[in-house]
């Protein structure tokens, strides 16, 4: 420890505002060992040393492990030649070549890609899109999204209002977008508790989009938002013919569906995006998280060809669309990118999710039987265990058991009464069995 590395037994913690943490909680037991102060591979390093496997790839964002020294240089060679560059009115060669790169591998003919700093951004970004198109058509009065039930899509105002996640939602509700509705959500234990895989119940829930559609009718209608596969809710699997009979109506009635890849998106699905993976092409694609490997905030919207080139009319030297960040393409994510989609071609990682996700699959169902286990749910390269909530004290059985697992060597996530796991494509077998084992002596000591 030098002398400028605070010592964490006097650090004050009282100045951060944590994000989504029980500050109070946190402040008060001062948990040392949640005091993160490096990061190699698939672990973390504590501030007391302890070796923390990475059992959600950071928040989901890390799914090549930590520091992958390809990733590194690249951004270190980055900064010997320039450390920012203007995204308006100028531009690097190498943004217009990621996003090139990012075209090719994105599904159809979506092969337009607009850069944010983050997943909220580049949801908020996609609203922006699918509003001003339908006015670039004269289709102005299509102003209302759809959303779905338990959705998570990031924390701006647009995000929030699309979103189904009630404790994102309620004390916001004044300043939210108005004319927004929702999807059921596709989460039923009593038709799929314990499905491997994409549930065989379900696909009839798509045709309430029908119903919304009926009440609002489609002329009012600019676009419905889902998640391919519902990450920061627990892994929610949509059930099988679901995304297909969604993107059925919404072409039937004029309405662009956006898919949020910020979780599904490069690799973790199986393929390069979740469309693929579950066979269906959206209008509009929001990424985030994997494109660099998390290694420096970046986001993005993926458009198809039909919404770019409605943007491009009037004078040719006026702005189509007036949106961007001042960190929109930064030079630093840009060279992380470029390393990441490297190693996710050379490696062949999106085939080593799935690989993985067989492995991670007879893991965690054999924690079915487990004490309070009332769920288990997986596909590729992710997987969620479901706790009976305590009575009277929903998502307390989760904390303690995510506190019970650091102590064990283990970093997972929990939502609600769910915990969520999400390994880096470079754990071995080895260390898939330990994650499962020790999620069972987890599981057992908090029961």
């Amino acid at each position: 420890m030098t002398d400028a590395t605070p010592d964490p037994a006097t650090l004050n913690l009282d100045p951060y505002w944590m994000p989504f943490t029980h500050n109070r909680y946190f402040k008060q037991h001062r948990p040392l060992d949640r005091l993160l102060v490096g990061a190699e591979g698939a672990y973390y390093t504590t501030s007391q040393g302890q070796t923390l496997f990475d059992g959600l790839s950071g928040l989901w964002c890390c799914g090549l492990g930590h520091r992958d020294r390809r990733i590194v240089e690249a951004v270190k060679n980055q900064l010997d030649v320039a450390d920012y560059y203007p995204a308006f009115q100028v531009a690097s060669p190498d943004s217009f070549r990621l996003a090139e790169r990012i075209a090719k591998h994105a599904p159809g003919d979506l092969d337009h890609v607009f850069f944010t700093n983050s997943g909220s951004e580049a949801v908020d970004t996609a609203l922006k899109i699918a509003l001003a198109y339908h006015r670039l058509r004269g289709e102005a009065s299509r102003t209302r999204f759809i959303g779905r039930e338990r959705g998570y899509h990031g924390v701006g105002f647009g995000g929030i209002s699309v979103g189904g996640m009630v404790a994102n939602r309620k004390m916001f509700a004044p300043a939210m977008l108005n004319g927004v509705d929702h999807l059921p959500h596709t989460h039923n234990l009593s038709q799929m508790a314990f499905s491997q895989g994409m549930p065989e119940w379900g696909a009839h829930l798509a045709d309430e989009l029908e119903r919304i559609v009926a009440l609002h009718d489609a002329s009012t209608i600019a676009a419905v938002i889902v998640e391919p596969m519902q990450g920061s809710v627990g892994v929610i699997i949509p059930p099988i013919g679901y995304l297909q009979k969604l993107r059925e109506i919404c072409t039937k009635h004029g309405i662009l569906l956006i898919f949020d890849e910020v979780i599904t998106g490069f690799g973790r699905m199986g393929d390069w995006f979740g469309a693929q993976a579950f066979g269906v092409t959206p209008d509009l694609i929001t990424f985030a998280k994997g494109v660099n490997n998390g290694t420096v905030p970046m986001g993005g919207v993926i458009a198809s060809k039909p919404i770019y080139d409605a943007f491009m009319t009037g004078p040719d030297y006026a702005v189509e669309f007036f949106h961007g960040y001042t960190y929109s393409a930064h030079a630093l994510a840009v060279a992380a990118a470029h390393a990441t989609l490297d190693i996710l071609g050379s490696d062949d990682v999106p085939n080593r999710f799935t690989a993985l996700g067989t492995l991670l699959a007879d893991g965690v169902h054999s924690l079915r039987g487990e004490p309070n286990v009332i769920d288990i749910r997986n596909y590729a390269g992710a997987a969620a265990v479901e706790l009976a909530p305590l009575p009277g004290k929903p998502g307390l059985r989760a904390i303690r058991l995510f506190e019970d697992a650091l102590k064990r060597g283990l970093l997972v996530r929990f939502t609600g009464d769910t915990i969520a796991l999400a390994p880096p494509v470079i754990s071995t077998e080895a260390e898939i069995h330990r994650l499962v084992d020790t999620m069972r002596e987890a599981i057992r000591a908090v029961a």
